[in-house]
């Protein structure tokens, strides 16, 4: 159990460091926005390259894995929005926003380093896979949804689609994740002083991401906690995680580091991009940062429980291995 302490809470940790540091110092927000642009469109994206780019091709296109996770990450999304629905009296806007809160995980900040700390580099195949597709889905149910439930300017389905056509392939998570499938096929390998400058921005990008994520929770405004919370947290936690495993294990016949992966990616509390989404449309705002919080805090104990069962063997990678 120590070794799963020291593995989870340094992650907790710099998010905790990040929490405190903003609330004493009380620095403008703003100076947060070169922070941001770091590790959104540099740090991160060349740790993706970096590990994708000696990937072997090959295993970029399993289908299935695609299938199963992204098909859960729908159900949570599908489950959460049947209970804001309920909650809101039929509001589809807010209950979209709900959705999002049980469904979109901090796979961007949380996940990558997270997953090759506690799973090897082997990981890193399905990371960028859930985080490709996971995001596809997510930036284009934001807008669609909103657009049915009147929120947002007038667009016709065309210009919607080419508005969710450009955030998905502008998204540089997402073109650092094609490159580096491009540099994988051909095999190409940087030169020794970009590939050590690469070094760095990957051991950077882990570290800031998740300090910038403190911050981000203690400077977001903060609304009333709704009674409807304490539904969103555990679907988002708790049975997330679970129907991405038990679609796995129908699914198909997949390594252990995969299925633990995505499992462990769908346990991440609610991505700070649910909160900037509700700002955009002003629906929800100051609850969503709540889940933000609240979801972080709860993630404590629930990762790092998810971890230990993971590194004891607990959790079989397979359920239905006779199938």
């Amino acid at each position: 159990m120590s070794d799963i302490l020291s593995l989870a809470m340094p992650f907790f940790g710099l998010i905790l460091l990040g929490f405190v540091a903003a609330k004493v110092r009380q620095l403008p927000v703003e100076g947060l926005a070169w922070m941001n642009f770091f590790i959104v469109y540099i740090a991160l994206p060349a740790l993706f390259f970096n590990l994708l780019a000696e990937t072997p091709v090959e295993k970029l296109t399993s289908w299935g894995f695609i299938f199963a996770s992204l098909l859960g990450t729908y159900c949570a999304f599908a489950i959460a929005f049947c209970v804001g629905v309920f909650s809101s009296d039929g509001d589809i806007p807010e209950s979209t926003i709900q959705g999002l809160a049980g469904a979109y995980g901090n796979i961007g900040y949380m996940g990558p380093g997270l997953a090759i700390a506690a799973l090897g580099e082997e990981a890193v195949v399905p990371v960028a896979l859930i985080f490709c597709f996971d995001n596809t889905l997510h930036f284009a149910m934001a807008p669609f949804m909103m657009a049915i439930g009147g929120e947002g300017p007038r667009q016709s389905t065309w210009k919607t689609s080419l508005v969710v056509l450009k955030r998905i392939f502008t998204h540089p998570f997402i073109i650092a994740t094609i490159v580096g499938v491009g540099a994988a096929f051909i095999e190409f390998k940087p030169p020794a002083a970009a590939d050590k400058l690469l070094d760095y921005l990957s051991n950077a990008a882990a570290p800031c991401a998740l300090f910038a994520m403190g911050v981000t929770v203690a400077v977001s405004p903060r609304g009333s906690m709704p009674r409807v919370l304490g539904a969103l947290v555990p679907i988002k936690l708790i049975v997330h995680p679970l129907i991405v495993y038990l679609l796995l294990s129908w699914v198909g016949d997949f390594e252990p580091v995969w299925v633990y992966t995505a499992v462990l990616l769908a346990s991440l509390p609610t991505a700070t991009n649910v909160f900037v989404i509700a700002q955009q449309y002003d629906v929800w705002v100051n609850r969503a940062s709540s889940m933000v919080l609240i979801s972080t805090i709860v993630s404590v104990v629930t990762v790092t429980g998810l971890l230990y069962i993971i590194a004891t063997g607990a959790l079989p990678h397979d359920l239905f291995p006779q199938r």
